[in-house]
């Protein structure tokens, strides 16, 4: 299918409805919740071709979807948001291509690319016939990277930054989890407002040197190991240059939130987003007593829902595609695989301080 892409992109639309024939549709599915790579399973489960489109319909083709740690936890049954019956397809995010549609206003074309916007719908699929009201349309002129992994860590890192405490030029927020997808969103956004971002990232045996040079490559300047909240390095140095953080962003959980909690201005807040240590959030009683501290949590899906129906989501999206047109939101680095190798994709993504977005790809 990789060179009918690029035929589409050569050829007017006749021609390209007229190679548009019958699709053979791989998705990975489940029947049942546990471990990814026991439960899931490669099925090929129908065939479209457009002449099964109704009215407003579109018939769009896999282009590239990542693996999340959310994606992980769904399949193991662990998420919050479950899909609403098993069998079911999986994968929470990704971009698509118009292959045709049926829609009378001309709003899509072949070649179009389109992200879907429903909740659990399963993005690890090659083809699927979906509602023109589902998709958002996004320019194609961005890297495949940078589309497939848009909707879900950029998008929460805008929020964060956005959502919780008014933030001014020159003001400084503190996250752990640094070298994360959501972290090296906060980085660039934090840079591209004025925002100081200090960064918070565990030690590491192996490519820490490497791991440190490409953060600052992406903007950070103030990058410490879990450790260093622990000891006087903070309040003897990096105080006295930059202001205390009102405002902290925690995906790991357990002492790791103490320690971030420690560190933060009086009547800051702290959001949390994730738990990757899988323990609790743990908060100094003091420290939330007497300084006056804010603990909020923030789920990007629940986020989705409440604006499903309105254009906040699409605003947003074209808004960070800007940025990423302009050279100030940079993609993760990625590893691809395709659909029928995704036990070996599952698997890497699974790996402890994998530093790479695994996608998959028709």
């Amino acid at each position: 299918m990789r060179s009918s892409v690029i035929l589409f992109k050569r050829f007017n639309t006749s021609f390209y409805h007229r190679l548009s024939s019958t699709y053979a549709v791989q998705e990975i599915q489940a029947d049942q919740y546990g471990i990814p790579n026991e439960v899931l399973k490669l099925n090929q489960t129908t065939t479209l071709d457009s002449n099964q489109l109704k009215a407003n319909e579109v018939l769009i083709q896999l282009l590239a979807s990542p693996i999340n740690p959310a994606d992980i936890n769904t399949i193991e049954g662990k998420y919050a948001l479950l899909p609403s019956s098993l069998p079911a397809t999986f994968g929470n995010e990704g971009v698509f291509q118009v292959i045709d549609h049926r829609a009378s206003n001309e709003q899509l074309r072949p070649g179009d690319w389109v992200i879907p916007k429903m909740l659990q719908w399963g993005n690890w699929r090659s083809h699927a016939i979906v509602s023109i009201n589902d998709l958002i349309k996004i320019p194609s002129d961005i890297k495949i990277e940078a589309a497939a992994t848009l909707s879900v860590n950029p998008c929460t890192a805008y929020r964060l930054l956005k959502d919780f405490v008014t933030l001014e030029k020159g003001d400084t927020v503190i996250q752990n989890g640094g070298n994360s997808s959501v972290g090296q969103a906060v980085i660039q956004l934090g840079k591209l407002w004025n925002i100081n971002v200090v960064n918070i990232i565990r030690n590491r045996d192996q490519g820490m040197n490497e791991l440190v040079a490409y953060l600052k490559s992406l903007g950070a300047e103030h990058i410490y190991i879990e450790e260093d909240l622990r000891k006087e390095t903070l309040r003897s140095t990096l105080w006295s240059t930059i202001p205390r953080p009102k405002l902290g962003f925690n995906c790991v959980g357990g002492k790791a939130t103490s320690d971030l909690l420690r560190v933060l201005d009086k009547s800051a807040t702290l959001v949390t987003y994730g738990g990757m240590s899988k323990q609790p959030v743990t908060i100094p009683t003091a420290e939330f007593i007497f300084r006056d501290l804010t603990c909020q949590g923030f789920w990007m899906t629940q986020w989705k829902k409440d604006n499903y129906k309105g254009s906040e989501f699409a605003k947003m999206l074209h808004e960070l595609i800007g940025f990423i047109r302009h050279g100030h939101l940079k993609p993760p680095k990625c590893q691809t695989f395709s659909l029928t190798d995704y036990k070996v994709a599952i698997d890497q993504a699974q790996q402890s301080m994998n530093t790479k977005k695994i996608l998959l790809t028709p």
